[in-house]
């Protein structure tokens, strides 16, 4: 992988000099030659992504891109780390960015200023966190994507939107707050901060100061919760994703997935092969929370009567069923939550965008929510009268009627589509791991089955409203191309995902093999001298 390692560096650099680009313009909101440069810059990192998880994927399976910054030597500079969970965490983000960045080229992005500065500066804190391989980068890239975040939280400005980014501001600095303490605790006891050295360091650890580490490990879970979505933490996730702007929120859908990320990560390098009580401690809790979270999220999207106030409480349901996976750490489950975490978000991304959509053409739909928008307080935004619109899309009621279908299929978990294939897999694994099935199995079988009969309730009610209730007396519907086409990209992929389910299966299960094996991760990573 020596002559493919820089390539590690370019989902970070891309962004960058995106972002670069935009400052350096200024805000030309209405220069539509400016708005398809930033659409290309998505296209460019989108096609560098894909490749770097071709290269990983015709690799060996233990293969790793590693990009020492600077060339000072591991563990002692920073270094990037693009494995196949990094790489495959970063199309995913340089797909959805993009599918957002042409939604948002219709019409949002010139709603408030600088947006594409920011939103170029979010993707690159995303893809900076999935590459990073130290503990105090992961807390510079994660500072870098909510600063970002906190800009497009705010974006189209209205009261809700202010009151719910303010509590996402309040929440995530304290988060970052717990982040710094527990980075600081980690590096008193281990000496290195580095995700592969700290793996290496933490069995020998002095009796007198495992204590202080556990404590660190415990304060940075917390930050890592908060930033997931998890029960109890969760609150500020629904108000400030349903008010935040349709692809703002699409883009948000990953977002929690950097605090899986995270988890997953450090808990497969450092404890997952040791035992004890610390290991029964975290799988525990761990457990508790995933089966928590699923709880209040599937309620949460019962009692939801507005399309993207359920695409909130989706991805909380969706945050529980990888925390559960985690907490269950078996090669097998993990692989089915791979393959989960990718449909998962580019579903409640394209569902958040749909929203939208809907709210546009279906006028009506405003009435039948009013109890909801009296209820959560959300603003309705106010579209302007002169704005251009595509020409009429033959069959347009259809197919907004499909795309609703398909993200209901994919994220109820409903057969034939990858919603169910990855929790057939997840459950599959979890069976076959045992002789007989463990009080956690069936937890965590029932956990996902009643999930998905209240997603599917809550979808088929929404859809019911929407489209039986709402629908035109003509039929006649105009949808923007820009807008529409995202959408459909999106939920193609996730039949794709299905249709060719045996190849990335294929490609997940490596991956999970290749997490659950810590030291590989460490050589590849730290030099032979170092790692031994």
């Amino acid at each position: 992988m020596t002559g493919m390692n820089h390539i590690a560096i370019l989902p970070i650099l891309i962004p960058m000099a995106a972002a670069v680009f935009n400052l350096i313009l200024g805000d030309q909101r209405s220069n539509r030659r400016i708005v398809g440069v930033n659409i290309a810059f998505g296209v460019l990192l989108v096609l560098v992504s894909g490749l770097l998880l071709t290269v990983l994927a015709q690799a060996d399976t233990a293969a790793a891109a590693v990009y020492p910054l600077g060339n000072w030597p591991v563990p002692f500079g920073i270094v990037l780390v693009a494995d196949r969970l990094a790489a495959m965490m970063v199309l995913t983000t340089s797909i959805l960015a993009l599918a957002a960045l042409v939604y948002a080229s219709a019409r949002w992005h010139s709603r408030g200023t600088n947006f594409f500065p920011l939103f170029h500066a979010l993707v690159m804190g995303l893809n900076g966190a999935f590459l990073t391989g130290d503990l105090f980068n992961l807390f510079v890239f994660f500072e870098l994507l909510l600063a970002a975040s906190y800009g497009l939280a705010l974006h189209g400005g209205g009261r809700n939107r202010v009151r719910a980014a303010m509590h996402y501001i309040v929440i995530n600095l304290v988060a970052s707050f717990l982040f710094l303490i527990g980075v600081a605790l980690i590096y008193s006891t281990t000496g290195t901060l580095n995700m592969a050295d700290i793996a290496r360091a933490v069995p020998h650890i002095a009796g007198d100061d495992l204590g202080l580490f556990e404590a660190g490990v415990a304060v940075l879970g917390v930050a890592f919760l908060i930033k997931a979505g998890s029960w109890p933490l969760h609150f500020w996730l629904p108000n400030t994703y349903s008010s935040a702007a349709p692809p703002v929120a699409a883009l948000f859908a990953v977002m929690t997935k950097v605090g899986f990320y995270a988890i997953l990560r450090l808990w497969t390098l450092v404890f997952a092969n040791q035992t004890g009580p610390e290991l029964a401690f975290g799988q525990n809790v761990l457990f508790v929370l995933g089966v928590a979270t699923i709880a209040y999220g599937s309620v949460g999207a019962l009692s939801s009567k507005a399309l993207d106030r359920l695409a909130s409480y989706l991805i909380l349901v969706s945050a529980g069923t990888l925390l559960l996976a985690v907490a269950y750490n078996s090669p097998g489950v993990t692989t089915g939550a791979l393959y989960y975490v990718v449909v998962a978000t580019l579903a409640a991304g394209a569902l958040f965008l749909l929203k939208d959509v809907i709210d546009q053409v279906l006028p009506a739909e405003a009435q039948i929510l009013a109890v909801s928008l009296e209820l959560y307080g959300d603003e309705e935004e106010v579209l302007d009268e002169d704005q251009e619109v595509s020409r009429t899309i033959p069959a347009a009621a259809t197919l907004l009627s499909l795309c609703f279908a398909v993200a209901a299929l994919v994220m109820a978990g409903l057969p034939p589509l990858s919603g169910f294939i990855s929790k057939f897999a997840m459950l599959s694994a979890a069976f076959s791991a045992q002789a007989s099935p463990s009080a956690a199995t069936w937890w965590m079988t029932g956990a996902m089955i009643i999930s998905g009969l209240f997603v599917l309730v809550a979808m088929v009610r929404n859809g019911i409203n929407i489209f039986w209730t709402s629908m035109p007396d003509d039929g006649l519907l105009r949808l923007r191309a820009l807008e529409i086409w995202p959408i459909i990209a999106l939920l193609t992929l996730c039949v794709l995902l299905a249709v060719f389910a045996g190849p990335a299966m294929t490609y997940f299960s490596e991956t999970a093999a290749f997490i659950h094996a810590p030291q590989s991760y460490v050589d590849v990573v730290l030099p032979q001298e170092v790692a031994s």
